[in-house]
């Protein structure tokens, strides 16, 4: 039956350490599982009780205590302490915790709503215009110590930098100021969603007041999670390992803005993006990506014919990417949980 399960959950998938993470078995385990050698081996390790474990009576001595009208609203954290106040000993905290998941009565206590955890970012962008990314990076300026602001703002789908600008400061009126002239100068697009990080320009009320005016719908990463915002974190990787990224600090802001504008000209309109089947992210953006990879195809298709022995398969694949996700795929893991629910 748990062969079967793994077997189900790999077919739609799934990796084997999270199939075996959920069954509580090892991957070694299913592995010997599997050898014909070995096939009727069900061994799963050692079944002896550890010599500290907590007798029955000490079991049922944690639950009456957890569970009293006393501490019925504490937390392990707090039942412990309270009882070596009254001189009582009665087991560890995370002896506590483990009782009472074994049992079933892990749960929040109080009247306060228990902490939910936020769900990543699921954005799905399958044409310009309706997922942007923004954020802001750090640039050496002429007093050290001190930093320029590049702030950037990327269309998810054809990776296009669609507005920037250096300033001498991070704040939200300049972030404010910077999103209303990039829509405007796309045309307002409808249901635009916007994607940031969690820090404070992004989240000022400047900000926001604009965005709601311009029927932008801001979407935030969660906090202390560095790689939901992955596709500007990317854009900021390659401006700065770009060859022509000065090695020292920029001389002035001007400066700092003419280098600027110079990589801006170049990515948007002569870097083949690797994850757009080397398009630039103006072709994808304006349509162009198309013409572009026909074009290609029927070469590589002349060039075959001209010389076919030295073609051993099909030609290359130049076929245009799809739509464009934000945040992980919810598959795998969703795959698990329909096999789980089946079995």
């Amino acid at each position: 039956m748990t062969l079967a399960l793994v077997d189900q959950a790999l077919e739609k998938g799934v990796r084997l350490e999270t199939v075996c993470q959920r069954l509580g078995v090892s991957s070694r385990t299913v592995q010997r599982w599997k050898k014909p050698q070995t096939a009727e081996d069900r061994r799963c390790g050692p079944r002896q009780a550890p010599a500290n474990k907590l007798s029955p009576a000490e079991r049922r001595r944690v639950l009456a205590l957890a569970n009293s009208e006393e501490f019925r609203d504490m937390s392990p954290k707090q039942i412990v302490p309270s009882l070596a106040d009254r001189g009582e000993y009665v087991a560890s905290e995370s002896s506590f915790y483990r009782v009472l998941r074994e049992e079933e009565q892990l749960a929040h206590r109080g009247h306060a709503k228990a902490p939910t955890p936020r769900p990543p970012p699921q954005l799905v962008a399958s044409a310009p215009g309706q997922v942007w990314s923004w954020d802001i990076t750090y640039l050496r300026g002429p007093v050290r110590g001190a930093f320029l602001y590049l702030y950037l703002v990327v269309d998810v789908y054809s990776r296009r930098i669609m507005g920037w600008q250096v300033h001498e400061e991070e704040s939200s009126e300049n972030a404010s100021a910077l999103l209303r002239r990039a829509t405007l100068e796309a045309g307002s697009p409808a249901g635009l969603r916007l994607h940031s990080d969690n820090g404070g320009p992004m989240k000022g009320a400047t900000l926001l007041a604009t965005l709601q005016w311009l029927g932008v719908v801001p979407s935030f990463s969660r906090p202390r999670v560095s790689d939901d915002n992955p596709f500007s974190e990317a854009l900021f990787r390659t401006l700065k390992y770009r060859p022509s990224f000065p090695d020292r600090p920029f001389a002035c802001l001007d400066e700092a803005r003419g280098w600027v504008a110079s990589f801006v000209a170049w990515y948007n309109g002569q870097h083949r993006h690797s994850a757009l089947c080397f398009v630039t992210p103006d072709e994808r953006h304006f349509g162009r990506e198309q013409q572009v990879l026909a074009q290609r195809a029927e070469l590589y298709q002349r060039a075959r014919r001209r010389h076919p022995e030295r073609w051993r398969g099909k030609t290359r694949d130049w076929t245009a990417a799809g739509p464009v996700r934000l945040g992980p795929s919810p598959h795998p893991t969703q795959a698990l949980q329909e096999v789980m629910r089946s079995a």
